[in-house]
């Protein structure tokens, strides 16, 4: 994969519609990749010491070589190979063929793929997989989200529309997401000045589905993430209706120079009007 062009790639807000559903059909063949490796296939570790295991491998090929046929003229920032940057202008793919796999190795079923499409440092399409639980998410910003049944085949699905909740009412509990893996003193300090708060445990990416589904209220992660951990569950979020913003408020962008595409902080908020 290659993510450097001389001239930025565009894609309009249109063509993004029109690549949702071959990109769909994508990120559902990566999962079942993924769910075709035994479990207890040998794990190594990336330079930086985290781990790396042959469905993490296996996705991102399948991965590369569609989007290589979809969208050829759109560079990629994929976490398997990320050595080459990403542009900072036009559109590009932000991939995690694996997310969770910490999950994955543990033997849960909380691990997504991830593939988000950034347009002027701003999320605009993103898909979620789910292959060991047979579910997935997708939506476009401005056209709205779904959540898609998988068939036993892994391809085929059925989809129904989904949408973010309003803020919860006084005296009704804030539900929000948080990690298995990596929960910090200050995300529990914003989680906990809010009344009555309930932390809903998950791994990967599920948590952002869970608030584009209207099944919790904020997903705060007060400390750094990488970029392609976060820019699909982003896009699916705002497009079901929430926002994603930094603490101070600010819409997360994708286009400025983070070194090792690490993003210091954010907060999804299902409502729109959160803060």
């Amino acid at each position: 994969m290659t993510a450097a062009f001389e001239q930025p790639a565009v894609v309009s807000s249109e063509h993004a519609v029109a690549l949702l559903e071959p990109l769909t059909e994508l990120v559902l063949r990566a999962g079942a990749a993924i769910m075709a490796i035994p479990r207890d296939a040998k794990v190594t570790q990336k330079p930086d010491g985290s781990p790396v295991t042959p469905a993490d491998l296996a996705a991102d090929q399948v991965i590369a070589e569609g989007l290589a046929q979809i969208a050829p003229h759109v560079p990629v920032l994929s976490e398997e190979c990320c050595s080459s940057g990403r542009p900072t202008s036009g559109s590009f793919f932000v991939v995690d063929p694996l997310d969770g796999t910490k999950e994955y190795i543990a033997g849960r079923a909380e691990f997504t793929v991830n593939l988000a499409l950034v347009c002027d440092g701003l999320p605009v399409l993103g898909i979620v997989g789910a292959p060991a639980l047979g579910i997935a998410w997708r939506g476009a910003v401005g056209h709205g989200a779904e959540r898609l049944t998988v068939a036993a085949d892994g391809i085929s699905f059925t989809a129904s529309a989904i949408r973010t909740r309003p803020l919860p009412q006084p005296g009704e509990p804030w539900i929000a997401t948080v990690s298995r893996s990596h929960l910090d003193a200050t995300t529990v300090a914003f989680i906990d000045a809010r009344p009555g708060a309930v932390h809903a445990t998950l791994g990967s990416s599920l948590k952002f589905c869970r608030i584009a589904e209207g099944e919790a209220d904020i997903y705060p992660r007060l400390a750094s993430i990488c970029e392609w951990d976060i820019a699909a569950g982003a896009a699916l979020v705002i497009a079901a209706g929430g926002k994603v913003t930094d603490r101070t408020g600010a819409p997360l962008r994708f286009d400025e120079p983070r070194p090792n595409f690490i993003v210091p902080e954010f907060i999804a908020w299902g409502d729109r009007n959160g803060r």
